[in-house]
Order: structure tokens, then sequence, then C-alpha cells
């Protein structure tokens, strides 16, 4: 009898998930063993393209990314393009909105995340949230009909600094500005801190640092001390939020509704669900909204599921941070160097040389999709402890 595995979601972590369990699978057919160890992949994703999110703010700057179809990178796994609407724990199957219901034996869970409104009234309705991709293509729209006028970016993390940059340095026609609600970079070390500055400076980035946004209306924007600014385009990079499906479902989630797995990356509450990337949530506490994190988690979830399949042990899954590679436009970048924690040391690395090493890390997230092998030269780690 087979063993359906199905992978819910085709980002960094649910492609290189069923990529894994497919290359495994091909393994057991090739050493003849028994019917017990046969099983078939299918990943479920709304789309038939991958989406490299971290360089959507590349694309909402005007920049052409590579066309990447799912078909080319699932050797070995059976694609359905739709969207899920439903899970059903007790039979077993994922419903989709084209009406088909799909069923598992496994259900390997990576939804991921999405671009959030932080709980700001009017963000959905006029903003653009550039964490997703159809976001990011709506703001290259109405970038293209602006000859001049002023964008905001609302949001000081990795996202709102890599599209702020971005948008200044490709539009020097446009007046950009990025809002922050603390300090753009805060948790950068100093170094770092202060080479981001100097790249504002350079490219005519304003820096409007503890702004608190209470509302975001037609082409303003309605801070907490209650001054309104006018823009002719507002960038959301404030925040993300989880899929409700596993919530919906009865899923062990936590407060962001992220599912709850241990620390082989299984369900605390469903046996029979692994889950994986922005989407999973350890036990003692959950990793950063990352490819850095999603890639190996996908690959580790894989080897585990593969595992018990097999009667073998699963591997425990930790995740050793190396450090946070930013870009700031084409022709700078910083690399901050972290302990395994995430947390910064005072070692960086700024400037134009370290372009070539933030394009390499990128181009190494996609050659991951089909050689998952790779990822473990990004940063797997796993114990059977």
């Amino acid at each position: 009898m087979t063993h359906r595995i199905v992978v819910l979601g085709g980002g960094y972590a649910g492609v290189i998930a069923a990529r894994r369990l497919a290359d495994r699978l091909a393994d057991r057919l090739a050493d003849r063993l028994p019917d017990r160890a046969k099983a078939a992949v299918t990943l479920v994703n709304a789309s038939d393209r991958f989406v490299e999110r971290v360089r959507l703010h590349q694309l909402a700057a005007g920049q052409n990314l590579r066309d990447i179809p799912l078909r080319d990178v699932l050797k070995g796994v059976r694609l359905v393009v739709a969207r899920a609407t439903a899970i059903d724990l007790e039979t077993r199957a994922v419903r989709t909105d084209d009406g088909q219901e799909i069923p598992y034996d496994t259900l390997v869970y990576t939804l991921g995340s999405r671009g959030g409104t932080a709980g700001v009234p009017g963000v959905a309705e006029h903003a653009f949230r550039i964490a997703d991709h159809d976001g990011a293509r709506a703001l290259r729209r109405r970038l293209a009909d602006l000859r001049q006028g002023a964008v905001a970016v609302v949001g000081g993390g990795l996202t709102g600094i890599e599209t702020v940059t971005e948008l200044a340095e490709s539009r020097p026609d446009l007046d950009v500005e990025l809002i922050t609600e603390g300090a753009a970079g805060d948790w950068l070390a100093p170094r770092a801190r202060a080479h981001l500055r100097r790249v504002f400076d350079r490219l005519g980035v304003r820096v409007r640092e503890n702004g608190e946004v209470a509302k975001v209306a037609d082409g303003e924007v309605l801070l907490g001390d209650g001054q309104a600014v006018r823009y002719d385009a507002i960038a959301w990079a404030a925040g993300f939020e989880m899929s409700p499906l596993a919530a919906e479902a009865g899923l062990a989630v936590d407060a962001d509704g992220r599912v709850l797995v241990d620390a082989t990356l299984r369900s605390v509450s469903h046996p029979d669900v692994y889950a994986a990337g922005d989407a999973a949530a350890l036990e003692d506490g959950a990793t950063r909204l990352s490819c850095q994190a999603a890639i190996p988690m996908g690959f580790q979830a894989a080897e585990n599921v593969a595992a018990r399949l097999d009667g073998r042990a699963p591997r425990r899954f930790r995740l050793r941070y190396v450090g946070q590679c930013v870009s700031l436009g084409r022709r700078d970048a910083l690399f901050q160097l972290t302990r395994t924690d995430d947390t910064p040391i005072r070692a960086v690395l700024a400037g134009r040389a370290v372009v070539p090493l933030k394009e390499t890390v990128v181009r190494s997230t996609v050659m991951a999709l089909s050689r998952p092998a790779l990822t473990k030269a990004i940063g797997t780690n796993a114990s059977r402890r």
C-alpha cells in the first residue's frame, strides 16, 4: 500500500521538503525495499511558479525576476495547482478551492507567512504589502506611473530597509522616506547601523524614526502624534501574519497561528502532521521568519518523515544562525555576523565588496530547490539526542 504524503505550500520550506522526500523515495525504490516503504509525494500550491520572496523588493523597484516553474524543480513530485481552503484532520484530507479533496497519510504543513497589517486600519485598502508577490507587483505598476512624487516605506526591518534602498537607488526622481516605529536596524551592531546611516544619506533616504502609524488612508499616513503625511505611494513592510488554515483545522498553534511542533518538527497535537518554515513554531521558541530558517526546516522535516516510514529514529532539529545579509540597492550591502542564537556580534562586513556575497546567498537558495542536499551546507543541524 502506498503511503500518501501531501506537502501544503510551495515556498522555500515546502519545495525543499517535497523534493527531498521524492529523492528519498527514489532511493528506496532503487534499493528494492518492501511495499511498506513505498510512498508518493504531492505538493499543493496556489501557483505553478516559485516566488523568490527575498527578491520581492527588486520586483517592486522594476527589476525582472527569474521565472521558476515549480514543475522544473519538483522531480518525482505530483503538483496540484489549487488553493487549500480546509484541512480535515479526522478524515485526513486537504480541500481546495476547485473542489478537490486530496487524501493524505502524512501532511507537511508549510504554508508560510504573508504580509500583515500590524492591526493598522486602512493598510489592506490603501498600502502595497511588499512581502507578498501580488503587492510587490502592484507597487511596481504604481511606481511606473509616477515621474515624480513621494513614496513611504513603512517598517524598519529587513524588508523595509531593502525596499527603501532599492527604490531610492533605482528611482532618484522620487522622494523616498522610511517610517519605522523604533530605530531603523536597531537589532544590528553599531558598526552596521553606522553603515546603514551612510547609505541612507548617500541615497537621499529620509528616515522618520519612532513614527508610529495609527492609520493609512488614500495617499496619506496618519501618525500616532496626529500628524498626517501625504504620499503618492505607500509600501507596507511592517509585520507578517499566518494563514488561519492550521488554527481553523484544530491543530495546536501559538498566539501567531504557527503550528506548534516538537524537536522533530512533528505537530504536538496530531502526529501525522509536520510543519516547517514560517508556519512552524518549535516548543522552545519560534525561529526567525526567513528562508535561512525555512530551508533547513523543510529539509529536516522531510528527513524525519522518511525516517519514521523506515522505522528509524528521527533527528532533533536545531538551527545555528551565522548572520544576516542585507542588500542596500544593487551596489551596496552589509553582512551582520551573529551568534548561533541569531544575536549580533561586533563583526560586520559592509560595502560594495559584500554585494557578490549577498547575491551568492540568494542564488544558493534557488539552487537548493532542485538539489536539497545543498541545504546541509546552508545550515541544517540535526542530532539524535
